[in-house]
């Protein structure tokens, strides 16, 4: 276990603390009080890519901003990215901080786990916003004519040459960051380094690779073989997409049909894959809507 402490960014407001579930320590960062929201990060990000978000919410409820594992300032284990032990991972944390329910917001990879919490624990999420990202029943015939999009994962599944790419090759995060946004000036210096910094740590370096590949052999598998379609989403969800998004385009983000009974698709003209960094007050705006249950 790696327990590496760099300095955390400061945001004002913003509390931390470190919680301790299946055999890890996961970090959190929490702002404001009220009705508990769990945010859940994607890659390469961590807690901070919240960070034009907080100060939008935390006014009326209390953020839980998690490191997932590997990530940020959570510890970084060998094993575990699949996306079952993340799942694992945030209902543990739940039960932990003595959660009953939570509304959820989920960006990129953080929002296919939130995806399956809502599924596996329904009870547990009174809501669900997910940001840039399809849900488990994707149309094949939209999704397969893009998969070419997916072509800088085939460098990070690798073994050995993922982590590789993330240590040694800063200007490759730098690059997916960059696609991930319609106007550069979204990321300040700080902010862009802060998480290429991150990723370059050994041990998180290896999370990515191991994220990744994860996807890679299992739910990929899974989406194929139509593992899913037995499943359905009774979370009321929103999905929020870029009209530019340079992985997921709008074309592939369909509704779930009778998969879901409450899910809607909305796509963002003008904006990529970093949704919340682009427009974190349209992001505020639909999730306090979702939330409100006056839809």
């Amino acid at each position: 276990m790696e327990y590496s402490t760099p300095p955390l960014p400061e945001l004002e407001g913003v509390r931390h603390r470190y919680v301790s579930v299946r055999g890890i320590r996961l970090h959190v960062a929490e702002a404001g009080e009220g009705e508990p929201v769990v945010l859940l990060h994607g890659f390469p990000q961590h807690w901070y890519g919240w960070r034009r978000l907080v100060p939008l919410l935390s006014a009326r409820y209390r953020l839980l901003c998690v490191d997932q594992r590997g990530f940020g300032w959570s510890d970084t284990p060998s094993k575990g990215y699949d996306t079952d032990s993340r799942v694992a991972d945030v209902l543990a944390l739940l039960d932990e901080l003595g959660l009953d329910r939570v509304r959820l917001i989920g960006h990129d990879w953080g929002a296919w786990t939130g995806f399956h919490v809502c599924l596996k624990a329904p009870e547990r999420v009174r809501h669900y916003l997910a940001l840039n990202m399809m849900h488990p029943w994707p149309l094949h015939h939209r999704l397969m004519p893009q998969s070419w999009r997916f072509w800088y994962t085939a460098l990070l599944e690798q073994p050995l040459l993922g982590r590789w790419m993330l240590r040694h090759r800063p200007g490759f995060t730098r690059y997916l960051m960059r696609k991930g946004v319609v106007e550069q000036a979204v990321w300040t210096p700080q902010a862009a380094e802060e998480f290429v910094r991150s990723s370059q740590e050994p041990g998180r370096a290896r999370a990515g690779e191991a994220l990744h590949r994860a996807f890679a052999l299992r739910d990929i598998a899974r989406l194929v073989l139509g593992r899913y379609k037995k499943l359905r989403l009774t979370t009321p969800t929103v999905v929020l997409g870029g009209e530019r998004d340079f992985m997921l385009p709008p074309s592939v983000l369909t509704d779930a049909g009778r998969h879901a009974d409450d899910l809607r698709v909305e796509i963002v003209p003008g904006c990529g894959h970093y949704l919340h960094e682009e427009r974190p007050d349209l992001v505020a705006a639909v999730a306090e809507d979702l939330f409100s249950d006056h839809r």
